[in-house]
C-alpha cells in the first residue's frame, strides 16, 4: 500500500506514477474552485468595510463558502468494486482496503481537500451503540421485524442465533473493552495501513498472538478519513458505503441515511454478471432520485471477453430494467474498470491477466477520442478506465446541484450587504432626505419586526395546510394499496390455494406516494416563491418609507427556493418485495377469511408504517425546515442591515462626510466590491446559459 503517513505528518493523496491527464474531467470543478477562492477574497474585503452588524452576515457567508464540501455517495453490492473505484476517484491505488468485513455496517467517508487547504484531522471511527445491538438481538434488524410481524418465529430465531454469533465473536476478541467501546469515537491525527486494517478490514477468529487485523470491525458504525489531494480543485467527500446484501438489511438503512445527506450518487454494477435481486434493491432505492442525481458506473469491463459487443447489450438491459422498475430512465450509464485505473495509478500496468489485456486493446478501438493525441502507456490505460468520463459527469452534477447555487446565493447576499453599506453612507451624508429622520430607531425596528413576524406566521400557516393536504393524499394511497393487495391475495388463494407462491409488487404504493410527495414539493416551492417575493417587496417599501431616497440603491434578491429532498425511504425493503412463501406459514394459522382479512390489513399497514412515517412526517418536516430557514435568514440579514443604517442616521463627524475623507474611501471600496459581485453574478448567469 502506497501510504507514507506518520502521526506528525498530514495525509496526502499521491499517485506513485504522475499521470498528466489525471485531472481530465475536473475542469468544471477547477473553474468552480477559482470562483470560490475569488468569492472568499471579496467577502474578506467586504468584511473590513462592513458595519458592526452586517459584518456578522458577511462572516456567515464566508463560513458557508469555507465549509463547502459536496458529497458523492458510492453504492453497490459486495464485491462490485466500489472501494477500488473510490480509490481510483481519490487518485491513490490501495488507499482504502477493498476487503471490508461483510458483517460491518460501515460508511467510510474520504474527506478530500485541495493541497492548498491542509487537513487538521487524520481519522475518526464511530462505534455502534448498545441500542444498535439491542435492535439486532431483539428484532433481528429489518428482516427480523418482518418475520416477527408475519409470525415467522423460526426464521426470527435463526436471525437471533446469527446475531449472537457476531456479538460473541466481537466480545471474545475485545473482552471487557466491548461494552466500553459502544457509542464511543476514536480519533487520530493520522492514519496508515495498520490503523485501517484494525478498524475496517475483515478479521478472522484469531488468537492472542495473531495480528490486530479486524479488531474493531464487527462493532464499527462509520469511519471518516481526512486528507489532502493534489488533483481535487474543491473539497469533496467520497462516501464508500458497505454492500447492501447483508442478512439484517442494516446496510440498507445505512445507505438510506447516506443518500439523504448526499445530492449525487454513483451506483456501481458489475459488468460480468446479470442484474441480481440485490441490484434490483439498489435500483429501487435510486428510483426516488432525480436522473441527474445518479450516475451508474458499470465496473469490471476488464473481465469481459468481448467488451465492444457486450457493452451495448449490457446498457440496453440496464435501461430496460430501469423502465420496468420505474427507475430514473435518463440516468447516465458509464462503463469502465477501476482495476485498470488503479493499475495506472500504481505505475504497474504490466502483468495484467490475459483477458484484461485483451479487453483493454479491444476497448481502445472504440473508447478513445479521435483527437486524444499521443499518451504514455499508463496515461492511455487511465483514459480507457473511464475515470475521466466519471469525473466529468460528477463535476457537472456538483456544479449544477450545489456549486453554482452557492456562488450565486452568496454573491447576491454580499451584493445586498455592499449596497446597503453605500446606502448607510448616504443616510449619513444626506440626513435631510431621510423620510423619518425624527423617528426613533426603536420605532423603526419595531415596524420591521412586525413585517417579519407577519410573513413568518403566514408562511408557517401555508406550510401547515400543505402538509395536512399531503397527509390526506398519502393516507388514501396507502389505504388503496392495502385494499388492492388484500383482494389480490384472496383471489390468488381462491384460484391456487397455497400451492403457488403469491407475488404482489408494491411498486404501485411507492409510485402513488412519490407522486403525492412530488406534488407536495412543487406546492411548497410555489408558495415559497410567492411568499419570498412578497416579503422582499414589503422590505423594500419599508426601507423607502423609513429612510427615503437615500436607500433606494440597495440591491435585494428574494431568498433561494428550498430544495425538495428526495424521498429515499420509499425505496426500503418491505415484506412484499420478497417473492417467496413468507406468508404461507402465517396464513395457515389464521382461521376464517374475515379474521384473515383483518390480520392481513394490519400486517401490510405495519409493514408500510415506517416509510409512511418517513414520507409523511420526516420528509415534510425537513422540507418545512428548509423553506422556513430561507425566510428566516432573509429577515436576519436585513435586521443586521437595518441596525447599521439606523446606527448611522444620527450623523457623523464633518471630515467623514467629505468625499476625500474616510467616508469617501469606504464608498469607493464598496463601489468596487459591488462591481466585482455583479461581474461574478453575470459570469455565472452566462455560464448557466452556455455563453461564458
Amino acid at each position: 500500500m502506497n501510504m507514507q503517513i506518520r502521526p506528525e505528518g498530514k495525509p496526502n493523496v499521491q499517485s506513485s506514477r504522475r499521470i498528466a491527464n489525471l485531472r481530465t474531467g475536473l475542469e468544471g470543478l477547477q473553474d468552480l474552485g477559482r470562483d470560490l477562492d475569488r468569492l472568499d477574497v471579496l467577502l474578506g474585503a467586504l468584511s473590513e468595510v462592513a458595519g458592526k452588524n452586517t459584518r456578522k452576515t458577511v462572516e456567515r457567508l464566508r463560513k458557508d463558502v469555507a465549509s463547502f464540501e459536496p458529497t458523492i455517495t458510492v453504492l453497490g453490492q459486495v464485491k462490485s468494486g466500489k472501494t477500488t473505484l473510490v480509490n481510483a476517484m481519490a487518485g491513490w491505488a490501495d488507499l482504502l482496503p477493498s476487503d471490508v468485513n461483510p458483517w460491518t455496517s460501515v460508511v467510510t467517508s474520504l474527506h478530500l481537500k485541495p493541497a492548498s487547504r491542509p487537513t487538521e484531522t487524520g481519522a475518526s471511527f464511530q462505534f455502534m451503540t448498545e441500542k444498535n445491538w439491542d435492535r439486532l438481538l431483539n428484532q433481528g434488524g429489518r428482516i427480523g421485524e418482518m418475520a416477527s410481524r408475519a409470525g415467522a418465529e423460526s426464521e426470527l430465531a435463526k436471525i437471533g442465533e446469527q446475531v449472537q454469533k457476531v456479538r460473541a465473536k466481537a466480545q471474545k476478541r475485545l473482552g471487557q473493552k466491548f461494552d466500553l467501546l459502544l457509542g464511543e469515537t476514536h480519533r487520530y491525527g493520522y492514519f496508515d495501513k495498520n490503523l485501517l486494517e484494525r478498524y475496517i478490514v475483515m478479521g478472522d477468529d484469531f488468537g492472542a498472538d495473531d495480528s490486530e487485523q479486524g479488531r474493531f470491525a464487527d462493532i464499527l458504525s462509520s469511519a471518516d478519513l481526512h486528507l489532502n489531494c493534489d488533483t481535487i480543485p474543491v473539497p469533496l467527500c467520497l462516501r464508500d458505503t458497505p454492500g447492501v446484501n447483508d442478512t439484517f438489511m442494516m446496510r440498507e438503512q445505512v445507505t438510506i441515511q447516506a443518500l439523504r445527506s448526499s445530492k449525487t450518487c454513483v451506483v456501481v454494477l458489475s459488468a460480468g454478471q446479470a442484474l441480481t435481486s440485490v441490484d434490483m434493491g439498489l435500483i429501487r432505492l435510486i428510483s426516488n432520485l432525480k436522473s441527474r442525481d445518479v450516475v451508474i458506473f458499470v465496473n469490471r469491463i476488464d473481465e469481459l471477453p468481448d467488451p465492444v459487443n457486450q457493452v451495448p447489450e449490457i446498457e440496453a438491459s440496464i435501461r430496460k430494467t430501469l423502465r420496468d422498475r420505474q427507475g430514473p430512465e435518463e440516468v447516465d450509464i458509464l462503463f469502465g474498470s477501476a482495476y485498470w485505473a488503479n493499475k495506472a495509478l500504481s505505475g504497474n500496468i504490466e502483468g495484467m491477466p490475459k483477458v484484461s489485456s485483451q479487453a483493454l486493446l479491444e476497448w481502445a478501438e472504440i473508447a478513445l477520442e479521435p483527437d486524444s493525441g499521443p499518451m504514455a502507456p499508463h496515461e492511455l490505460v487511465w483514459e480507457l478506465s473511464g475515470m475521466s468520463h466519471l469525473y466529468r459527469a460528477l463535476s457537472e452534477r456538483v456544479i449544477e446541484a450545489q456549486g453554482a447555487e452557492l456562488v450565486t446565493k452568496t454573491a447576491k447576499a454580499a451584493l445586498t450587504v455592499a449596497t446597503s453599506e453605500v446606502a448607510a453612507g448616504m443616510v449619513r451624508i444626506k440626513p435631510s432626505e431621510t423620510a423619518q429622520a425624527a423617528t426613533s430607531l426603536d420605532n423603526v425596528q419595531e415596524d420591521f419586526a412586525a413585517i417579519a413576524a407577519f410573513h413568518k406566521d403566514a408562511f408557517d400557516k401555508e406550510l401547515t395546510a400543505a402538509i395536512a393536504d399531503y397527509h390526506i393524499r398519502a393516507d388514501r394511497a396507502q389505504a388503496k394499496f392495502i385494499d388492492r393487495a388484500l383482494r389480490s391475495l384472496l383471489s390468488h388463494l381462491e384460484a391456487y390455494g397455497k400451492a403457488v407462491v403469491w407475488d404482489y409488487d408494491p411498486v404501485g404504493l411507492r409510485m402513488l406516494l412519490r407522486s403525492a410527495y412530488s406534488a407536495f414539493g412543487a406546492r411548497v416551492r410555489s408558495m415559497s416563491k410567492a411568499r419570498f417575493e412578497a416579503a422582499m417587496t414589503d422590505v423594500a417599501v419599508f426601507y423607502a418609507n423609513a429612510f427615503g431616497s437615500a436607500v433606494e440603491g440597495i440591491q435585494m434578491a428574494p431568498p433561494n427556493l428550498p430544495e425538495v429532498p428526495a424521498p429515499v425511504t420509499l425505496g426500503q425493503t418491505i415484506a412484499l418485495d420478497f417473492n417467496d412463501g413468507w406468508w404461507i406459514s402465517w396464513w395457515t394459522r389464521i382461521r376464517g377469511y374475515d379474521a384473515f382479512s383483518k390480520r392481513f390489513q394490519n400486517l401490510i399497514a405495519r409493514e408500510t408504517e415506517d416509510f409512511m412515517t418517513q414520507a409523511k412526517d420526516v420528509q415534510t418536516s425537513q422540507m418545512r425546515d428548509l423553506a422556513q430557514a430561507q425566510l428566516h435568514s432573509f429577515f436576519e440579514q436585513h435586521t443586521d442591515i437595518l441596525r447599521d443604517i439606523g446606527a448611522t442616521s444620527a450623523g457623523a463627524q464633518l471630515d467623514s462626510l467629505l468625499q476625500n475623507g474616510a467616508e469617501g474611501q469606504k464608498r469607493g471600496q464598496l463601489q468596487t466590491l459591488t462591481t466585482e459581485f455583479e461581474r461574478l453574478l453575470a459570469e455565472r448567469d452566462a455560464e448557466a446559459k452556455g455563453t461564458r
